[in-house]
């Protein structure tokens, strides 16, 4: 009979596997990816939080975004460039590091999900109902809001890592750059049915929470605009709408790729890449997208540039 070790308190990270020559430019890749990251969404919420005139809705809940991209990216990225300069032999990791590790990644990149779909409904007000828009998105609503999101986020993440590390371990060697339940998952030796059924569960629950939202906002703000004569609120609801559904559709699809390759162990190198791409990827361009769109803050950022 095989021999495993049990519940060992010292896991392996196996880390990226590249040839010595893409080596230094990948850790420059991330290093300034991070960076930019951190300098990007910081710089989105100063801007929110001095100027009294992004006090809105949109830009409060457009917040959490960056909240959201700067945690999740510090919390993996700085660990990720140090096990690249180490070698092999010496990505360790403890394992209620491991945990912790996990749960953020799954946390932050669900929270991103619920903040896009109150969003959404933040647009479909605005644009459907702007008579009544500032009585019904009220700061006390936009703060409960907010709640919501990161409270439903917390309580669906604790179930699914509470029922991961309940089980036994047998194996050390985590097949991942970083982390996350679907490594701690394959950690185990023991019967995985329950967790099967409530991963999936919430994978399909979620993804039918999620994507049904956006549609259903979606096409009751495309009726409005069709059956409107008004080009100011088809112009405003175009801009805003298209840069929330870019930014959703980057997150959505970059999920997605990563979900489905870690089904695939023969694609391993291809899912690592995806991997962290998932979390560099939407945090880099959150900031860009919502930039680019905003009259408001591409003011502020002038108005800065030339101070």
């Amino acid at each position: 009979m095989e021999n495993y070790t049990y519940n060992s308190p010292t896991l392996q990270l196996e880390g990226l596997i590249l040839p010595k020559e893409y080596m230094l430019p990948a850790f420059l890749f991330f290093f300034f990816s991070y960076f930019f990251i951190i300098v990007a969404n910081v710089s989105i919420l100063f801007l929110i939080f001095t100027d009294k005139n992004l006090h809105q809705p949109m830009y409060l809940l457009l917040c959490n975004l960056s909240v959201s991209d700067i945690s999740g990216s510090t919390r993996l990225l700085p660990r990720l460039l140090v096990d690249m300069l180490r070698p092999p032999s010496e990505r360790l990791i403890s394992y209620y590091e491991c945990v912790v590790q996990a749960f953020t990644t799954q946390f932050f990149g669900t929270t991103t999900h619920t903040v896009l779909m109150i969003m959404a409904f933040d647009r479909y007000v605005a644009i459907c109902n702007p008579l009544r828009y500032s009585a019904i998105m009220t700061n006390n609503m936009v703060i409960k809001l907010t709640v919501s999101a990161w409270g439903v986020a917390f309580v669906l993440v604790g179930i699914l890592l509470g029922l991961t590390i309940r089980q036994n371990r047998c194996r050390t060697l985590i097949t991942n750059p970083f982390c996350d339940n679907a490594s701690l998952f394959k950690l185990s030796c023991e019967s995985a049915l329950i967790n099967n059924i409530y991963g999936l569960t919430f994978t399909v629950v979620g993804l039918i929470f999620s994507i049904g939202s956006i549609v259903l906002t979606y096409t009751k703000i495309t009726v409005v605009c069709l059956t409107s004569k008004n080009k100011t609120l088809n112009s405003k609801a175009l801009k805003t709408c298209s840069t929330h559904l870019v930014v959703y559709l980057i997150m959505l699809l970059s999920g997605i790729i990563n979900v489905t390759l870690h089904r695939f162990p023969q694609h391993s190198d291809s899912r690592k890449v995806s991997a962290i791409l998932f979390i560099i990827i939407p945090a880099s361009l959150n900031p860009i997208i919502y930039g680019i769109q905003s009259k408001e803050i591409q003011k502020k950022i002038l108005k800065i540039s030339h101070q």
